[in-house]
């Protein structure tokens, strides 16, 4: 079975999806991770993440693998380093390729084969996994998703005026909304939830609930 996450960021995705794998029993396939890997091994090796062509041969000659709560790259566990603002920052033009995309696409439904899985993204529901059998859209009000990026960047150390985060914020959800391929936006079929108000036990209970109701 695939359950799909999809939704902006700061709307709870990422950790809502690994617990409810972690209920389900189901595989966690980080999205996000694949993309910075590829971002963080163009930057090891000082390939221009603005040369296309560049970038899909780095990362179809690379070797990702996701093991558990882990991201290996050529075998060398990257977990902490793609979490880097660096990364983070840069990131944003290893979504914008139209053929790393395509390529990271395979490679999620290589992961997806024959297993149960829940995956997180901004198009799980309708480019990688169109036939899904149970699909959200997370979302939440832009502030709050602004102050949750905030804690969590403090939680490392990091402080960013919250004006700064919303403004990226802002950039980052009209480039994922426009985007060519692998648009950010809820498949017809995916039941939207907004997290704003809600703890994420709360939203992880009734992702849950919908899940075990839909296979019962």
């Amino acid at each position: 079975m695939i359950v799909t996450i999809d939704g902006p960021a700061g709307a709870g995705k990422s950790t809502a999806a690994r617990r409810l794998a972690e209920r389900l029993g189901f595989l966690f396939l980080d999205t996000g991770a694949m993309y910075r890997a590829v971002t963080w091994h163009c930057q090891q090796r000082g390939i221009p993440l603005t040369d296309p062509n560049a970038v899909e041969q780095a990362a179809r000659s690379m070797r990702l693998e996701l093991v558990g709560h882990r991201v290996l790259v050529d075998g060398h566990d990257v977990s902490a380093e793609i979490r880097s603002r660096e990364v983070t920052q840069e990131s944003r033009y290893v979504a914008a390729n139209n053929a790393v995309r395509a390529f990271l696409v395979e490679l999620q439904r290589q992961f997806a084969e024959g297993r149960d899985v829940v995956t997180e993204g901004r198009d799980q529901g309708t480019v990688a996994f169109p036939h899904a059998e149970c699909k959200f859209f997370l979302v939440a009000d832009p502030r709050e998703r602004a102050l949750r990026r905030q804690r969590e960047l403090a939680g490392k150390g990091q402080q960013i005026a919250l004006e700064e985060l919303l403004e990226q914020q802002t950039q980052r959800d009209e480039r994922d909304s426009q985007r060519e391929f692998g648009t950010m936006r809820a498949a017809a079929d995916a039941r939207v939830v907004d997290t704003s108000r809600l703890t994420l036990d709360e939203v992880v209970d009734h992702l849950e609930q919908v899940v075990r109701d839909g296979r019962a």
